[in-house]
């Protein structure tokens, strides 16, 4: 099968996927107790019951939720991702002014995951079942097994209250400059803690795996550099796995960085869905749903893309 039409069966088959998280994130949405409305109401106690109603025929929030969801699709398909009530602004401009945010904190997390993940991976599997790689699956566990919350907390305890090398709020720099990129650091040590653990304790796997294959004894008996063998060869085989496994780590990345956000007070998209959850605001909180989704999916299929180029015998089993 040819590259271009792996891909295509790939995007065709993500379609489903988005329109699943579509309706299952609206049905729970409509199943919470309370809508924009009522929060509205609560917030102003001269509104009356009137006015409620009048707000929620205004809101089309009075119509039934089949019909609900096909005028929310109808505008998806259009551009048009409605309102914030309670704010004014179109959904769309607020999520972009918030999008830079996110991606500088998600590009933190991969950028220390991958520094982290991929010598100690190679470490570790170069040193089976010694102390360098019980020290290694141990550090994993525990990366894996901290919560992001807890993590994030003692590195601002230690490193920002205590040891005072970081800013412990956001310097309200431009993101690029140097005070907001070192401000950075923690929440992407919080953020790809976990990712960093998991993909070194799958490189560090894989790896081993090679290392006993009869392509790399020959490799080495034909006088090649260890260096050469480990790099050129057992690393470059097993990337496969490590590129599959790195795309489903992607989504551990965008879900943490909505609880990384409100811990260190970040303005990205995950503080923002916090808010629109707790308002009730239903368009912010379905476009940001499945621009995660989406972004979910995309990385999904970068990585089956990379895993076809790498081993085109995978083409073929779809």
């Amino acid at each position: 099968m040819s590259l271009r039409r792996f891909v295509l069966r790939r995007l065709l088959a993500s379609v489903p996927v988005l329109f699943g998280v579509s309706v299952i994130t609206f049905g729970m949405i409509h199943l919470t107790p309370a809508d924009i409305v009522d929060m509205m109401v609560a917030n102003n106690p001269d509104a009356t019951a009137a006015d409620a109603a009048n707000l929620r025929r205004e809101f089309g929030l009075h119509l039934p939720i089949w019909e609900q969801y096909l005028n929310w699709v109808a505008g998806m398909l259009t551009g048009d991702m409605g309102e914030v009530y309670s704010r004014g602004p179109d959904v769309g401009g607020m999520m972009i002014a918030r999008l830079p945010e996110t991606i500088a904190l998600g590009l933190f997390g991969w950028v220390f995951a991958i520094l982290i993940a991929v010598p100690g991976g190679i470490y570790a599997a170069t040193r089976k079942d010694r102390f360098g790689d019980h020290a290694s699956r141990f550090a994993a566990l525990s990366g894996i097994s901290i919560p992001n919350f807890w993590l994030g907390l003692m590195l601002m305890a230690i490193f920002a209250v205590e040891l005072n090398w970081f800013p412990v709020l956001d310097p309200q720099e431009p993101l690029l400059s140097r005070e907001m990129l070192w401000w950075l650091i923690l929440p992407g040590v919080t953020i790809g803690t976990a990712a960093s653990a998991n993909l070194m304790r799958i490189l560090r796997t894989s790896m081993a795996e090679e290392m006993n294959k009869d392509y790399v004894t020959a490799a080495r008996a034909k006088g090649l550099p260890e260096r050469t063998v480990i790099i050129k060869h057992v690393l470059r085989n097993s990337m496969i796995s490590a590129v599959t496994v790195a795309a489903f780590l992607t989504a551990g990345i965008v879900s943490g960085s909505v609880v990384v956000e409100v811990v260190f007070g970040w303005p990205g998209l995950g503080a923002l869905l916090i808010e629109a959850i707790n308002l009730r605001e239903i368009n912010l909180i379905m476009a940001i749903t499945m621009f995660v989704g989406a972004a979910i999916v995309v990385a999904n299929l970068a990585a089956d893309i990379m895993y076809a180029v790498l081993d085109p015998r995978i083409r073929d089993e779809y």
